[in-house]
């Protein structure tokens, strides 16, 4: 049985990267996104467009950001929707950073980080207008009780926007056990989800090629930049084995 990486091994990986302008400099650029945006997944400035738009979060409205990481994401959507922020990690230092960050682009108490995990997030029932989870659902064990918690959060009609990846071919040896835990349409279906569209998006993994491409050839300035490395090594020798998947749906 893998074993998945602890809030401990993610403090340590969070505070790494508080340090090191190298690694947010080279995803930054790779990724299209703009200098504020502390990004610690994959999605494309293009992505974060379309996460806005199929979230549909009223003015006003409550976003969660589940394993919000910094903040990066979330505090983006919120800034351009009028929405009020609610972010959960398990890592402390996680918390910590995101909510420096919340300060500086989200005035006025609209963003508040708290520690929870993928099962538990410790937001009320009923309570969300709209819920996000970046490249984190593979995190879940398993992937379906997330989801089942995310539809406990969602307000009945509220909006579920998830970005993560499968295997191509289900089962396959060279995937991850994690990500060949991931089946969104069954499983969204599963949780009780309505208005259901879950599809591949070739153009968001082009992206990831060509960061990890460039990452492995980068000098290794600090650990954050090495862990970015190694990451993108492991990703490169089993790249055409995984799909990138975007996926949204309403709680009935």
């Amino acid at each position: 049985m893998t074993t998945l990486p602890d809030a401990d091994y993610f403090d340590q990986w969070y505070a790494d990267m508080a340090g090191s302008t190298s690694r947010d400099a080279l995803v930054a650029r790779m990724l299209g996104l703009p200098a504020h945006l502390r990004s610690t997944s994959l999605l494309t400035w293009e992505g974060v467009a379309e996460v806005t738009e199929r979230l549909r979060v009223p003015d006003g409205g409550l976003l969660v950001d589940v394993a919000c990481g910094r903040g990066g994401y979330g505090i983006e959507i919120a800034q351009r929707t009028g929405a009020r922020l609610i972010g959960v990690d398990f890592s402390a230092t996680a918390v910590r950073l995101a909510g420096e960050a919340a300060t500086e682009r989200l005035p006025g108490g609209r963003a508040e980080f708290r520690v929870g995990t993928l099962l538990e997030t410790g937001v009320a029932a009923r309570t969300a207008d709209a819920l996000m989870c970046v490249d984190a659902l593979q995190f879940a064990v398993p992937p379906l009780a997330a989801l089942q918690e995310f539809r406990r959060v969602l307000k009945p009609g509220g909006r579920l926007a998830l970005t993560c990846w499968e295997a191509v071919n289900p089962g396959d040896p060279l995937v991850p056990p994690r990500i060949n835990g991931v089946h969104l349409l069954q499983d969204l279906t599963t949780a009780g989800f309505a208005d259901i569209d879950v599809r591949e998006r070739p153009d968001w993994r082009a992206a990831e090629r060509a960061l990890w491409e460039a990452v492995v050839v980068e000098p290794e300035p600090d650990a954050a930049m090495r862990s970015l490395q190694e990451e993108g090594r492991r990703s490169l020798e089993t790249f055409g084995s995984l799909r990138r998947m975007f996926a949204t749906a309403t709680a009935p």
